[in-house]
This record gives C-alpha cells, structure tokens and sequence, in this order.
C-alpha cells in the first residue's frame, strides 16, 4: 500500500509516541523527514535523531521528557498534499503566540519560521509545532 502523505504520517507516529511516553519512533526515512527532524532539534523539541540502514532507511527520533512529560505538546499538519499552503517572508504565522514553531519548506530548505523570516524568505507552511 502506497502512502499518500509520509510527513502527516511521520507527525502521527511522533504525536502517538509522546502520549504513550515511548522513548523513540522509528519510520522510513526521507530527506524531508530528516529535515524536518533537524529542525525539531535544533529548536529543543526532540534529544537526537538517527538514519541507519543501506537499502530501506530508517529514521529513529529520540523523544525529549521533562519532569515525565513530553516537551512537544501538539503536533498539527497544516498544508496538505490535496490543498497546499503557503506565506510570504513578511507574514509568517506565529504559533501559540510565540511558543511554538512553524516549518517552512523554502527555497533554502526546510527551516523553522523565526529563522524563515531571519533570512528574509517565505514558503510553504508544513506543520505547526508547540
């Protein structure tokens, strides 16, 4: 079976981790997902990340806890494969009121909204995080 959108499918494996406090999800990976994973990262929502693997790839996201509770709180898809959404550099969405994140995929690659609107480039808006 084919699937139809992997990062709304990688976003469900990682929001069905935290609420049964696993300690990490695998899923095959893909350039994408690794991106998107370095950018939780780098902004403190997740400890590590891993590829092993030759042929099938596999990308294993180690989930960050704090005081026994997930540090990502909500997870949400917003520009879908049916109904694409995108934002210019100016008008980037603030998530939470700025305690959250959102995930651009622009012509420089996949980067976080504040660092979107740091290197002055808009593009299409893929998940929100918080």
């Amino acid at each position: 079976m084919s699937m139809q959108d992997p990062i709304s499918d990688m976003l469900t494996r990682l929001r069905n981790g935290c609420m049964s406090n696993q300690k990490s999800v695998s899923m095959p990976s893909s350039k994408m997902k690794t991106a998107i994973a370095e950018v939780l990262k780098q902004e403190g929502y997740i400890d590590d990340y891993s590829v092993e693997g030759e042929i099938k790839k596999v990308l294993t996201i180690s989930i960050k806890y704090f005081k026994r509770q997930s540090v990502i709180e909500g997870l949400e898809r917003v520009s879908k494969p049916s109904c694409r959404l995108y934002c210019g550099s100016q008008n980037v969405p603030r998530v939470k009121d700025g305690m959250g994140i959102s995930v651009l995929s622009t012509s420089k690659g996949i980067m976080s909204g504040k660092d979107a609107e740091k290197q002055n480039v808009g593009g299409e808006i893929l998940c929100y995080v918080w």
